[in-house]
């Protein structure tokens, strides 16, 4: 095959279809997120919010054209095998000296996986392995370059400190730029094991600020020796309109939850992405490249890697794909792979009655997960169709499972007619997986009824209720009303922190209506175990919230001490009213102690525990 001769003008009119469809979808993309700086220094909120949603979108639409041109202008579908091939080749040719060659190829990928049947998708006509390296690609420009470096001399760090600020050219004043950038110094010098400058001494910065809600990121790493401190520097705007540098956030556990699964996309000006990727991935070598394109808000490419990330890891291990554990959902089917982080959620055919829902409106919940503000507290999702499996690598109770709640969104079978019998999903949502906070808090219980004194289990219990109420607040924060609040619907990341992860209930609060129970009209009323008020479909009772939560004790003290308001409705109406105002409410991502200006008006750090 690869020897073919490359000479059909077809092929290569297609090829170069391919490619300006990607370089218009890369031109766009890029556009929108270089005029985050704009929006910023303007502090246009909600054009922030508007163009991180619509950007989410850009990659589909793209796609979509591209198809139609090339059914248009060549019927695509109906050309012979051999001049994909040569298309391909061709396509590859045109990649050599691209800046984002993995991205040209995925989207390649994505055109050719719209027009062509399944049994297409091979190496022969799509990219299941990359053909073009990103190592080492760079702008030959050094004034355009991924990153800058800063050389000082210990006399004079405090000023290559404030010169690698003022590089990134914002439009805006600082409230007091010497006292924010001495902060900076000060904080920086005590990250050290050692005061004494090695010869590499550095500081390297990414050369693009990274936007996201109201914030801008100064991003980069401090190289001293054989130690590497990676920082960001969050820039925000005071009551005033002025900047101030709110904090340094350091170490890669900190910037690990700042470029977490569950917060909002970044938007960064990058002409190299692989470079930007290559570089994040020096600072948090434990976060895998598919979560560093995600967080660029390059989802496509995300998927791409975790996929063949996947497929490298069920090549290389035996166990079988479960039911998960847990308590199971009414909405969702859930099972996991026990030696796979992640879990696979499949919507139901059908649900109780109690649950007024359709698979249209629940994907729909999904999407707009996908494109809110997540504050850190609701999980990304993955979302795949036909996905296709080995049958022998599932339990045949899952298999049962599927056949009974998800029967239209099962098939068995050699489509590829390999001899390979596969389990093929219609419809996937993936999510990273995370202790259930009910199996959490049941970890706790056990210990504490043999041993009340035992102060981990007590720890583990007030962290988990603390961190509960604090998750349900910064979610209302961001206009997301959970609707199902019950323990099994959250979980607990590895850095500790709560996060929502069952959406098909949520709501903005802004379409709530928060009401108070009303007082029983007579005697028959108040002992009647039945409703005796008028519930409208978007009505929401506060005070009732606590049967179905506090029904531990050991619970009930903690969240009472913590997190009363949250049965009150005041607290709720008082977030829905300054929401409709036109607040936007921003939760950074990083605790309150680390802030050099706690008393930052309209901004909320991570709260301690």
């Amino acid at each position: 095959m690869l020897l073919q001769q490359l000479d059909s003008p077809l092929a290569l009119d297609m090829a170069k279809a391919m490619i300006d469809g990607f370089n218009r979808h890369y031109r766009l993309f890029r556009t929108e997120s270089a005029r985050a700086k704009h929006r910023f220094e303007t502090r246009d909120w909600h054009a922030q919010q508007r163009a991180q949603r619509e950007r989410i979108e850009f990659y589909d639409l793209r796609v979509r054209e591209c198809s139609n041109r090339l059914e248009r202008e060549f019927k695509a579908a109906e050309q012979p095998m051999e001049i994909w091939q040569q298309a391909k080749l061709l396509y590859i040719g045109m990649l050599v000296d691209h800046r984002q060659p993995e991205l040209a190829e995925t989207f390649f990928n994505s055109v050719t996986t719209k027009i062509l049947h399944r049994s297409y998708f091979q190496n022969d006509f799509i990219f299941v392995r990359p053909a073009i390296s990103t190592e080492y690609i760079e702008n030959e420009d050094p004034a355009k370059s991924t990153y800058r470096a800063y050389y000082p001399r210990r006399e004079s760090i405090l000023e290559e400190i404030r010169r690698m600020v003022l590089d990134f050219g914002l439009h805006v004043a600082f409230e007091d730029f010497d006292r924010d950038t001495r902060f900076v110094y000060d904080r920086l010098l005590g990250l050290f094991d050692h005061v004494h400058l090695r010869s590499n001494f550095q500081i390297q910065v990414l050369s693009s600020l990274f936007y996201r809600n109201k914030g801008a990121y100064v991003v980069g790493k401090v190289i001293n020796g054989f130690q590497e401190v990676p920082f960001a520097l969050p820039i925000l705007h005071n009551a005033d309109g002025k900047l101030v540098i709110d904090a340094l956030v350091n170490g890669e556990d900190e910037l690990l939850i700042l470029f977490s699964f569950a917060r909002a996309y970044f938007m960064v000006d990058m002409e190299i992405p692989s470079a930007y990727v290559q570089f994040l991935r020096s600072m948090m070598p434990r976060k895998p490249r598919a979560e560093f394109y995600n967080a660029l808000g390059l989802a496509k490419q995300g998927k791409t890697l975790f996929y063949r990330d996947f497929l490298f890891h069920e090549r290389h291990s035996t166990d079988k794909f479960r039911i998960a554990p847990g308590i199971k959902g009414m909405v969702m089917l859930v099972f996991d792979l026990p030696s796979f982080p992640f879990v696979f959620k499949v919507i139901k055919d059908y649900y109780p009655p109690q649950k007024d829902t359709t698979r249209e409106q629940i994907r729909g919940k999904y999407q707009l997960v996908k494109q809110h503000d997540r504050v850190g507290r609701m999980a990304d999702t993955l979302e795949f169709s036909l996905v296709a499996f080995p049958r022998d690598r599932f339990e045949d109770e899952l298999i049962a499972e599927i056949e009974k709640f998800a029967p239209s969104q099962l098939e068995i079978s050699d489509r590829d007619g390999d001899g390979q019998i596969e389990v093929i999903l219609q419809h996937v949502y993936i999510e990273r997986r995370m202790i259930p906070l009910n199996i959490y808090l049941q970890e706790a219980f056990d210990i504490l009824q043999k041993d009340p004194a035992n102060e981990r289990a007590n720890a583990q219990l007030n962290r988990a209720v603390i961190e509960y109420g604090n998750a349900i607040k910064d979610l209302v924060a961001a206009n997301i009303f959970p609707g199902d609040m019950l323990w099994k619907n959250f979980g607990i990341t590895r850095h500790g922190k709560v996060v929502f992860y069952d959406y098909d209930e949520i709501e903005y609060v802004t379409d709530c209506n928060f009401r108070k129970v009303p007082e029983p009209r007579n005697e028959e009323d108040e002992m009647s175990g039945e409703i005796w008020y008028h519930v409208g479909p978007r009505d929401v009772f506060p005070e009732t919230f606590g049967p179905f939560l506090l029904g531990n004790n050991l619970v009930r003290d903690v969240f009472m001490k913590h997190h009363a308001d949250l049965l009150d409705v005041a607290f709720w109406q008082s977030h829905k009213d300054r929401i409709l105002q036109g607040h936007v409410y921003d939760v950074f991502p990083y605790e309150q102690e680390k802030r050099f200006h706690p008393q930052l008006a309209g901004t909320q750090a991570e709260r301690s525990i």
